[in-house]
C-alpha cells in the first residue's frame, strides 16, 4: 500500500506542506493513490526524495534539482558519483572552515590587527570576535591566555594564512589516518597529535602534553568543537581526542 504523506514527512524530516508542494510542481509525485485519492508513496518515490533532499542540502534550487533528476540516462550510480564529488568539494571547504574556527577559538583571537577585508580573506564569514568575551571568561587570567593574546595581537594577514594552512594540514592528516583505519594510539596518529601540539606552541601558547590532553577532552565535550571535526568525518572528534590522549601518555 506504500507510505502516507504523513509517514514520509516523518521519515524524511520534512513537512507535509513541503511534500504537497513537490507534488504540485511535479518534482515528486506519489506513485500510487488510494481509491479515496490519498497520496501513497512507493520505495522509488522515497529514493527520489532522498536525492532531492541531498541536492537541497547542497544549495541547489528546485528547478535545478528537477533538471538533474530527470536527466536522460542518469541512473542511481550517476547520482551517487555526482553526490560523491559534490561531497568531496564540500569537505574541502569545511576543512578550511574548521581550521579557521578552531584556531580562532583556541587562541582567543581578539585583538587581531587585521583590516575587515583581511579578516574576511583569512576567516571567511566567521567572526572571531564573537567568541572573544566567552574566551576571556573561560580562560582569562591564565598564562596560556595571556601568552596567546600577546602573540596573536602582532600577527599579520600572512601569519594567519600560514597558521590556517598548517592547521588545515593537521586536520586532513587526522582525517586520512581515521579513514584508513589507523588506531588512535598508533604512532602515525600520535605523530599527527604531536604536530598539533607543536603547532599550538609555535603560534599561540606553550602547550604541555597534559594541557593538550585536556584540549582533546574539550573537542568532544563541547558540541561546537566536536562539530568542527564531525563535519569532516563522523567519529573524528573522538578519534582526535584519543590520539591526543595517547600522545600525552607517550610524552609523559
Amino acid at each position: 500500500m506504500g507510505y502516507s504523506v504523513g509517514q514520509v514527512a516523518a521519515l524524511a524530516g520534512v513537512t507535509v506542506r513541503t511534500l504537497h508542494h513537490y507534488d504540485e510542481i511535479g518534482l515528486l509525485s506519489p506513485g500510487e493513490r488510494t481509491r479515496a485519492g490519498y497520496r501513497r508513496y512507493t520505495e522509488p518515490d522515497l529514493d527520489r526524495l532522498q536525492r532531492i533532499l541531498f541536492y537541497r542540502e547542497l544549495g541547489f534550487s528546485l528547478e535545478e534539482i528537477a533538471t538533474i533528476l530527470d536527466e536522460p540516462g542518469a541512473g542511481p550510480m550517476t547520482h551517487l558519483r555526482r553526490q560523491h564529488e559534490l561531497l568531496r568539494r564540500r569537505i574541502g571547504r569545511l576543512q578550511e572552515m574548521v581550521a579557521a574556527v578552531e584556531k580562532a577559538m583556541e587562541a582567543q583571537t581578539m585583538g587581531i590587527s587585521l583590516t575587515p577585508q583581511e579578516r574576511f580573506e583569512v576567516f571567511g564569514d566567521f567572526d572571531p570576535d564573537e567568541h572573544a568575551q566567552e574566551a576571556e571568561e573561560r580562560w582569562g587570567g591564565t598564562d596560556a591566555f595571556e601568552q596567546s593574546r600577546r602573540r596573536t595581537a602582532a600577527y599579520t594577514k600572512e601569519d594567519w594564512l600560514r597558521i590556517k594552512e598548517e592547521a588545515g594540514e593537521v586536520v586532513r592528516d587526522f582525517a586520512a589516518a581515521f579513514e584508513a583505519g589507523v588506531p588512535a594510539d598508533d604512532v602515525q596518529a600520535m605523530d599527527v597529535a604531536e604536530r598539533h601540539r607543536e603547532h599550538l606552541g609555535r603560534w599561540f601558547y606553550d602547550c604541555s602534553p597534559e594541557m593538550h590532553k585536556g584540549l582533546g577532552d574539550m573537542f568532544v565535550a563541547d558540541p561546537r568543537f566536536a562539530a568542527n571535526y564531525e563535519q569532516v568525518a563522523e567519529g573524528l572528534a573522538v578519534y582526535v581526542r584519543d590520539a591526543l590522549r595517547a600522545n600525552a601518555e607517550r610524552r609523559s
